[in-house]
């Protein structure tokens, strides 16, 4: 990906699955965020149940906003049960015709003729990783997708494409109470192998759940943020920045104010103990 925001903005939840920003709205946080340095806006054909892309894509077009000054990232091959596509069940569709349809959808409904970044939504048991690199072939050939990547792999699946393929990004979820990525070798294998790491839900559930381990954890996170003069939610992006795999955070919010927040974390650096005493709560033990 050329030249992305290390905090990425996620629009999942800026139309029908949310927010219900109007086309205005949406044009109006659109140049916000690229006003911020917030350059990076992350899709997928999906999103309120396949309309949000084409919201943004007006949205775009009545910004004041240039191509060249972003960065678009979507993603395809996930089937929702019933809907537009009325399909009878969730699946995964995979084929050279599909996902070279679904990225020209996406061109079409964003209003662009290139994507920065097209990703493998989520991984099938039925890919055919000859199959993928054609489609991908293709539409590079073609100047309508530039990086290739893959969301939610495992290293063995990120592994069995990246034969045929050359893969630049893996989107997966990570944050201080989901951070397996740490040790099944996901992250290990991007560090190795120079694939972008992007992180989803990196807040992690400490403000959805109420428990032992969150309350313990939000303490720490109050001490923290009085020391580094920030928020708690900056803590948590800061803890996921210091990680040398150079994770770019995927934030879902629309709120300016916490969009502004987000961005400060870039200049929070944790003490290395306190970022090991913070993997220690969500762990509920010390590291072995």
């Amino acid at each position: 990906m050329e030249h992305p925001s290390k905090i990425i903005i996620g629009c999942m939840t800026w139309g029908a699955w949310g927010k219900q920003l109007t086309i205005q709205q949406q044009s109006e946080m659109i140049e916000f965020c690229v006003a911020q340095g917030n350059t990076t806006f992350d899709h997928a054909d999906i999103y309120g149940d396949y309309t949000s892309e084409a919201h943004f894509g007006e949205a775009f077009a009545k910004s004041s906003v240039q191509r060249e000054a972003i960065q678009l990232i979507s993603k395809c091959g996930i089937q929702l049960e019933g809907g537009v596509r009325n399909n009878r069940l969730k699946h995964y569709n995979y084929s050279k015709e599909y996902i070279i349809c679904s990225a020209e959808e996406s061109l079409r409904k964003l209003k662009t003729d290139y994507l920065d970044t097209f990703l493998l939504h989520r991984p099938s048991p039925l890919m055919e990783p000859d199959e993928i690199a054609e489609a991908i072939s293709k539409l590079q050939a073609e100047g309508k997708i530039k990086a290739f990547g893959v969301s939610n792999f495992t290293p063995s699946q990120v592994n069995l494409i990246a034969t045929k393929t050359p893969i630049s990004v893996n989107q997966i979820e990570f944050s201080l109470t989901q951070h397996t990525a740490m040790e099944n070798g996901t992250l290990d294998q991007m560090l190795q192998h120079n694939i972008q790491p992007l992180a989803w839900s990196p807040l992690g559930f400490i403000f959805r759940e109420s428990n032992d381990k969150t309350t313990q954890i939000k303490i720490l996170l109050g001490d923290l943020s009085a020391k580094y003069n920030t928020t708690e939610d900056v803590i948590l992006l800061s803890w996921i920045l210091k990680h040398p795999a150079k994770i770019s955070p995927v934030i879902g919010t629309t709120n300016k104010q916490r969009i502004l927040n987000a961005n400060t974390a870039l200049s929070v650096n944790l003490e290395l103990e306190e970022w090991f005493q913070l993997l220690e709560l969500s762990k509920g033990k010390p590291v072995a």
